[in-house]
């Protein structure tokens, strides 16, 4: 047995019949915006050691190198400046690719340098 719904549409509709297509456009994407604020307000905020593995394996780094620059990442506090920006940042002032700074903080070498980026 299906259930008719109650057409409300016209009511509903009764704030934007007087608005032109371009107003109507306008409206569309400033909702959408505002809808998607809250979703980039939060990715630029919010990431965690899954999502940093994941960015520094798309950089060319292998899983055992990955997982001491995402802890070390962790243990300095700037898990919210994100693992490739802090390698990306490094090999920048070192002066070397940014494989050669990975790597070296994969070995244990650099931090106190990354104290000083941020």
């Amino acid at each position: 047995m299906a259930v008719k719904r109650a057409d409300d549409y016209q009511t509903r509709r009764e704030h934007l019949k007087n608005l032109s297509d371009d107003e109507l456009k306008k409206r569309f994407w400033e909702l959408a915006e505002k809808v998607v604020e809250p979703m980039l307000e939060l990715g630029y905020k919010n990431t965690t050691p899954a999502i940093e593995r994941s960015v520094l394996l798309r950089m060319g780094f292998s899983s055992l190198e990955v997982k001491p620059i995402v802890e070390g990442v962790m243990k300095k506090g700037l898990m919210g400046k994100g693992a490739g920006n802090v390698v990306w940042r490094l090999s920048k002032k070192l002066g070397v690719s940014v494989r050669e700074a990975g790597i070296g903080l994969s070995d244990g070498k650099y931090w106190d340098e990354v104290d000083k980026l941020f």
